[in-house]
């Protein structure tokens, strides 16, 4: 009898242990050096800026092989924002646009993913800029995993979405005399994240 609960015991040991196994996250670590936080926004109607967040923090997990359960929180120095002027830059960490001062950080926290084929995802979830917070799905490729020279797996990732920057409060613009508006209320987000384990 007594070897028999022992065995029992010891198969039960075994299957929690290989349960809580597979339900552990597994959390990758972004590679800054070969990722990039940018965003792309139209100016006087028929020209474009380009600019980025350089410094950022974004945890990603998964507990399945295909990233169907990913999960991904970022927070985004705001005044890390760089578009190669430092005037426009330091407007855009003003009050008219992001407000550093008082909100440091844009947060965005996943909420779900949905896998719609071996390599595009939609992945939702709250963009939080200035005191507001919105919910934003992003259109996300996965372009693959591999393993790199230096033994650790590797996996890149493209993701964007648009926003109106009004909803969050980004509301400064300047009337054209021939028509339209200095800077369009559209702003496209494209991310490029390399992440290993």
């Amino acid at each position: 009898m007594q070897i028999k609960s022992l065995i029992f015991a010891f198969s039960l040991l075994i299957s929690s242990s290989f349960i809580f196994a597979q339900s552990t996250e597994t959390p990758w670590k972004v590679d800054k050096s070969h990722s990039s936080v940018g965003f792309t926004v139209t100016h006087l109607m028929i020209s474009e800026v380009s600019g980025n967040f350089k410094d950022y923090d974004i945890q990603v997990s998964s507990t399945k092989p295909d990233f169907s359960d990913l999960k991904v929180t970022a927070n985004i120095k705001v005044a890390s924002i760089n578009t190669e002027n430092t005037q426009r830059d330091e407007h855009l960490r003003g009050d008219d646009f992001f407000n550093a001062a008082s909100f440091p950080e844009i947060k965005f926290v996943s909420v779900a993913v949905k896998k719609i084929d071996e390599k595009h995802y939609k992945i939702i979830g709250n963009l939080s800029i200035r005191d507001v917070t919105k919910s934003v799905t992003f259109d996300a490729v996965y372009n693959g995993s591999i393993k790199s020279p230096w033994g650790n797996t590797v996996a890149v990732w493209k993701a964007s979405a648009s926003i109106n920057r009004t909803d969050y409060n980004l509301k400064w613009n300047k009337a054209l005399e021939a028509g339209g508006v200095t800077v369009s209320n559209e702003v496209a987000m494209n991310l490029v994240i390399e992440m290993s384990k």
